[in-house]
């Protein structure tokens, strides 16, 4: 173990706000990792106050290391300029700050799909890649990571791009999909329209596809007319840990 201990990553979504220390050679969580209920409402403090109770449980593990910290909105040094599942009071909000005065740490805030596009850039299914890999993430909407030659382009946000008219995360997430009762093959129809907008748009040398769905994607991803390897994500739901620890690292060093 490194003499400040191992980085903390901590993933704030919806329903909970998950971390856990992370070996950095490996890729892997250290201990089992906790998860906290997000409070209702997620504001600002309200979320610092749990981060802060993670950060207490992992003492031992991280000593005074670097913690990153996803969170389901862009991001821009540090300050927070959208919110989705989490209270409008985040926008404009430099978390970056906040949660040091909570913590005492540096502290890395980032998106989230950007986390977990960084984890499967260095452990996952984009390791060795070279050129573009575009990560999407399909769940209640669409996240997307894009790293060009192993360096971060953050912020993309490709689940809000316009297509025949629709916003695409209102049509192609995996939400979209269990809200509307669509089969696998009305699902994939949509899913062929957004990831053929994205080929012809940014040319991606490889797609990988994260979320819950990405555990069944034997039944839709085969299916998919593409120029580009569409694959999906290695490291499930412990994506944003690993990519937000490995970046505060990066980003403290």
């Amino acid at each position: 173990m490194a003499k400040k201990g191992y980085p903390l990553g901590i993933d704030v979504g919806g329903s909970g706000i998950k971390g856990a220390p992370v070996d950095l050679k490996k890729g892997e969580f250290t201990k089992s990792r906790l998860k906290i209920a997000t409070p209702q409402p997620a504001t600002p403090e309200a979320v610092a106050q749990v981060v802060d109770e993670i950060v207490d449980e992992f003492e031992k593990e991280t000593g005074g290391s670097p913690i990153g910290v996803t969170v389901p909105a862009v991001v821009i040094r540090g300050t927070v300029l959208s919110a989705a599942n989490i209270a409008p009071s985040w926008i404009n909000t430099d978390a970056e700050a906040l949660i040091k005065e909570h913590t005492g740490r540096s502290v890395t805030v980032l998106n989230d799909a950007d986390a977990a596009g960084i984890a499967e850039l260095h452990y996952g299914a984009a390791k060795g890649e070279h050129g573009l890999v575009i990560l999407t993430t399909l769940g209640t909407g669409i996240g997307s990571a894009l790293i060009h030659d192993g360096r971060l382009i953050p912020n993309s946000e490709l689940g809000h791009l316009e297509i025949d008219g629709y916003d695409a995360e209102d049509r192609a997430a995996s939400s979209v999909k269990d809200n509307e009762g669509l089969s696998w093959d009305e699902w994939i129809e949509r899913l062929q329209r957004y990831y053929e907008t994205i080929e012809a748009l940014f040319s991606p040398d490889l797609i990988v596809v994260g979320g819950g769905v990405s555990r069944d994607s034997d039944k839709f991803l085969p299916k998919l007319r593409l120029r580009a390897p569409i694959v999906p994500a290695e490291l499930r739901n412990k994506a944003g840990i690993i990519g937000a620890a490995h970046r505060a690292v990066d980003l403290a060093s």
